[in-house]
């Protein structure tokens, strides 16, 4: 019997590769002659490197670049694919986990150092760049990022402004004479779970300031920065759309993008389906098993296990779902998964949850397993 095992991380407690161990060591004890294939799993956010070099030869590398408030931060990303293709997550430049809450500025935290990363990327001769799209500290619509690779903002008097998305209401223009006309031969994909639009009430600053941080004079104000940032960008570059869905993503970090690179955006997890093979391995084994910590209805919106469920589907390969725990709305996933198991139950405190995370999932996904020899057993018995 041949299964794969195809999770996202459960946030605050494991890693997707942590996941994917825990729910192999409980399916061994009740089928230990099945063959195993661990594929950990990203949507774009944390873990995407990871699991771009679970799932294929690759090449980690380290920049030291500028953290989201000015520091400096060792960042790690990826080369795959005879090294013409970089994997990178903004998070790992730019993330709200690199800086303490206590402070924490989403006013003046930049994507500078991201645009570092793409550089050092650029400099190591790559064809693509597949960036994750994800947990930042910032809302400065990826300014950061054309100042790091060469793009001056200027006010009105001529100055350049400082780094930040509150700067970005004195913005008057933009020159980018300085930027490398090589950027444009890359093809940049951006691995996005989102769909939001760059400004207006489920615009970056609405939706994900808060979590950064926000007050809500300071959403407002950022996302006039944001707005006024569009429209000097559309100036330059008329094609580009603030509506696009996931123009919000990271702070709106894909409008600053999308004025360097040959940008497309796709589903993060689509893409690194696609780009590991999952296709052909997943029609190649009897069943699959994925999760992340909180399956409920945000789950059918581009997350990881539906991404492996709609796929699953498509080669007619049974799907079993295992998550932390379930959320409002996870019975809309059952005509997804063949079955759907949580590790505990709402009445458990989530420290108490967390605490035992790798236990519980042990054990359910052992209790899984039961499941599933039973059947066999059953059917077996009728031949």
């Amino acid at each position: 019997m041949k299964i794969i095992i195809a999770p996202d991380s459960f946030k605050e407690s494991l890693t997707a590769i942590q996941v994917a161990d825990c729910i192999e060591l409980g399916f061994r004890k009740v089928l230990p002659k099945a063959d195993y294939l661990k594929l950990p799993l990203a949507d774009g956010g944390e873990g995407t490197v990871d699991a771009f070099l679970q799932g294929m030869d690759g090449e980690e590398r380290y920049s030291v670049v500028s953290d989201p408030m000015g520091g400096s931060v060792a960042a790690r990303w990826a080369l795959i694919e005879q090294g013409q293709t970089a994997v990178i997550e903004i998070a790992s430049a730019s993330g709200l986990q690199l800086v303490p809450p206590h402070k924490r500025d989403i006013e003046n935290a930049s994507t500078f150092g991201a645009g570092q990363l793409l550089r050092d990327a650029v400099a190591a001769g790559v064809r693509k760049i597949i960036f994750g799209l994800g947990g930042t500290a910032t809302n400065d619509g990826g300014a950061g990022i054309v100042q790091a690779l060469g793009g001056r903002l200027l006010d009105y008097q001529g100055n350049e402004l400082k780094c930040g998305g509150a700067a970005l209401t004195r913005l008057a223009r933009i020159d980018l004479s300085e930027v490398d006309p090589q950027l444009k031969r890359i093809k940049l994909v951006l691995a996005c779970d989102v769909n939001n639009p760059l400004c207006g009430t489920e615009g970056a600053s609405a939706v994900y300031g808060p979590q950064k941080g926000a007050s809500e004079q300071q959403v407002k104000s950022l996302d006039e920065a944001l707005d006024s940032f569009y429209r000097v960008c559309h100036q330059i570059k008329p094609d580009i759309n603030a509506v696009f869905p996931g123009m919000g993503a990271a702070g709106g970090t894909p409008l600053g993008l999308a004025m360097l690179f040959d940008c497309e955006m796709k589903p993060g997890i689509e893409l690194l389906l696609e780009t590991v093979g999952a296709k052909k391995l997943f029609k190649a084994t009897d069943f699959i098993i994925t999760g992340e910590g909180r399956m409920d209805a945000q789950t059918l919106c581009g997350k990881a296990p539906m991404g492996v469920a709609r796929l699953a589907s498509a080669v007619h390969t049974p799907v079993l779902g295992i998550a932390g725990s379930f959320g409002q709305g996870v019975e809309a996933l059952n005509d997804s998964f063949l079955g759907l198991y949580a590790t505990v139950t709402d009445s458990v405190p989530l420290s108490v949850a967390l605490m035992h995370a790798e236990k519980n999932l042990i054990q359910t996904a052992s209790n899984v397993a039961s499941a599933i020899k039973l059947g066999l057993d059953t059917n077996s018995s009728l031949y």
